[in-house]
């Protein structure tokens, strides 16, 4: 699609880039056939998504159904885009996964105890990128 085109299909390349530089998603679950969609802050290395939690819904509908999706988006004054990310989450259990999850640079951006690490293995990776124009004359 040619660079001036309103929308753009982003590469896997570009989808991982982005991811890479967020901190703030969305995550959505469904247990029991009802969609959740919880804000999280993340840190990413564009291949796998790391969340802090503390026990609650979130954790127990992971546990429940592990397929998720997981949005972030960010925009500039002339463009927008959007990631989307599905995959597995997993809580970390293992000791040895937990201390490096504990090197990752991510804290928790509100004053709670979120000790729980979720690790999602991202399956498919897709986004969309958005120039901020005028909208067209409707006549």
């Amino acid at each position: 699609m040619p660079s001036d085109e309103p929308v753009r299909e982003l590469s896997r390349d570009e989808c991982r880039e982005l991811l890479k530089r967020g901190v703030l998603g969305r995550l959505a679950t469904a247990a029991g056939g009802e969609p959740d969609i919880y804000p999280v802050n993340y840190f990413s290395d564009g291949d796998s998504i790391l969340i802090r939690t503390a026990p609650g819904t979130k954790l127990l509908e992971l546990t429940v159904h592990s397929a998720v999706a997981f949005e972030t988006d960010g925009y500039t004054d002339d463009a927008a885009w959007s990631v989307v990310a599905h995959g597995r989450a997993r809580q970390l259990d293992r000791q040895s996964e937990i201390d490096e999850a504990d090197q990752a640079p991510l804290q928790p951006w509100i004053p709670t105890l979120k000790y729980r690490y979720v690790h999602i293995d991202i399956d498919a990776l897709s986004g969309r990128r958005f120039l901020r124009r005028p909208e067209p004359e409707r006549w």
